[in-house]
């Protein structure tokens, strides 16, 4: 299990992270959709990460109404997993209670937050807090001076967000080093081979800045694992029979599928494996969230980390997966040409420094 660095951090996390979203949803409602696992089956899947190499667990206050930040924490003081040796995420931005002032990233809500998601991780402190989702009523000042005191409190190791746009970081970032504040370190987002958005604006940012990327819903849902084509239906139960999220363009999705049906079968591997690979071998990405609800789909997208893609896959899952030209990045590309050229030529073997 390769290990990346997070942002501009000294932290190692694992390529892959185990997302606990599958864990504590009841019989009904959105979280009873994603996963039912309860403290048993939970705790086997995360004993199987640990023991493949896995050191990166991400969880929310909100998933399963807090019941999956309850059954990670015990299952880590169950399994006597060492508090050094594992790096515990979590996030605050969503309604924990049917109160004008219980949700957003205000520093109410984040300083609560933190203080019940402890409680339920039986933790001191998390490695990384991230804001869940962007919050229109909030100055992001206010957010990040109530992050930075989480930090300065020692509670925080480390703070990330999720779900923000390219401009709402950067205004961030900008705060915290005009006042001395702990910056963003990561952004969780969506990105598959199948959803490809966060190429215009977001990637080229995180590369900038030194932002790391976690990829959540690498699957899209369960919509590139393999079950779905477009002539083939997921068994009923499946995640995306019963909550078709998130929004995906399913032709250009059947397309990626076709493609990487082909790779998977001249490689002996499945098509989840492929899609998960993909990610990894994106030079943006710092570890792809995988959440499961069997051992066996743990076992198989690990076995993605043991795939490289050659430059000919790459290519052709490139190709078919490549974003419709967007203005004004094929002004870029066009006016751009000239200096990218000269770029290129001084970095050629033998060139002048």
């Amino acid at each position: 299990m390769k290990l990346n660095p997070l942002g501009r951090t000294g932290l190692f996390v694992s390529e892959l992270c185990l997302g606990t979203m599958t864990f504590g949803g009841g019989d009904d409602g959105m979280w009873g959709k994603i996963g039912r696992l309860q403290q048993g089956d939970a705790e086997r899947i995360v004993g199987n990460a640990i023991d493949a190499g896995i050191n990166f667990i991400d969880t929310a206050d909100v998933y399963a109404g807090g019941r999956s930040e309850e059954i990670t924490g015990q299952a880590l003081k169950n399994l006597k997993v060492a508090r050094e040796s594992v790096v515990v995420a979590t996030k605050v931005f969503g309604e924990t209670a049917a109160t004008p002032n219980a949700r957003g990233a205000t520093r109410s809500h984040i300083v609560a937050g933190l203080k019940e998601s402890l409680r339920r991780l039986q933790l001191d402190h998390v490695d990384l807090y991230q804001i869940h989702g962007f919050d229109p009523a909030t100055p992001i000042e206010e957010t990040v001076r109530a992050l930075d005191t989480m930090v300065e409190h020692g509670h925080v190791r480390h703070v990330g967000v999720s779900n923000w746009a390219a401009w709402q970081i950067m205004k961030a970032l900008g705060i915290s080093e005009r006042l001395g504040l702990a910056r963003f370190q990561s952004l969780q987002a969506y990105y598959t081979i199948a959803g490809r958005d966060l190429e215009r604006e977001l990637i080229p940012m995180l590369q900038s800045e030194g932002v790391g990327l976690m990829v959540w819903s690498p699957l899209a849902g369960g919509l590139l694992s393999g079950k779905y084509g477009r002539d083939q239906q997921a068994d009923a139960g499946s995640r995306r029979t019963s909550f078709d999220f998130p929004p995906v363009d399913k032709e250009r999705a059947f397309d990626c599928i076709d493609a990487m049906r082909e790779i998977a079968a001249a490689r002996g591997a499945s098509v989840a494996q492929i899609a998960l690979a993909w990610l990894l071998h994106q030079p943006a990405v710092t570890s792809v969230i995988i959440g499961v609800k069997k051992p066996e789909q743990l076992a198989d997208n690990i076995g993605a980390t043991a795939i490289g893609l050659d430059a000919g896959e790459l290519a052709r899952l490139g190709d078919v997966s490549r974003l419709a030209p967007e203005y004004p990045g094929w002004m870029f590309d066009r006016q751009g040409e000239v200096r990218r050229k000269q770029i290129a030529a001084s970095r050629r073997p033998g060139a002048a420094a």
